[in-house]
């Protein structure tokens, strides 16, 4: 199952270009960057790393100091309501395959309730940490829907965190 806007090729030189250990020492730097900019700029109608994976911009308050932290993340989409809306998303703290969990993580262990920004609008969510085997089944389709989730798990003696966001 590719992700929707990335087709054929593409899609097998993406995904081999995102598993490199090049792209994951650039990549934390560059894309997250750019994303929050051209969301900013768009009104949160944009975000340029959806163009290759579904997408959102989580507001997370941060885990120690409470303030609203904001960062793009890939998503996987889960479930549509009736209006065809997505009804939860899950995210994958992958950290582009580096050694530490990424810090959104850590503030949603922290403070659960936060904020997506999904295609221009602002959803309010609730966290939750998998494990066991929701986990695997999760990550399983993950696996399914962007295979360098394999080489970035490969790569670190962490368990990457998957999380479930569900609207509230």
């Amino acid at each position: 199952m590719a992700p929707p806007g990335v087709r054929g090729s593409g899609v097998r030189l993406v995904q081999k270009v995102s598993s490199t250990r090049g792209f994951a020492r650039v990549a934390p730097h560059v894309v997250p960057a750019l994303d929050r900019a051209v969301h900013r700029l768009s009104r949160g109608k944009v975000l340029l790393s959806a163009r290759l994976l579904p997408g959102v911009v989580l507001t997370a308050r941060g885990a120690r100091s409470g303030l609203p932290r904001r960062t793009p993340l890939a998503c996987m989409p889960e479930g549509r309501d009736d209006e065809g809306a997505a009804g939860s998303w899950l995210l994958v703290g992958s950290n582009f395959g580096r050694a530490d969990h990424p810090a959104w993580t850590g503030n949603l262990l922290a403070h659960p309730e936060a904020e997506i920004s999904w295609r221009g609008r602002d959803v309010p969510v609730t966290a939750r940490l998998l494990s066991g085997a929701e986990r695997d089944a999760a990550w399983a389709a993950l696996l399914e829907f962007w295979p360098p989730y394999a080489t970035y798990q490969a790569r670190v003696d962490r368990e990457i965190r998957v999380f479930r966001i569900v609207r509230r």
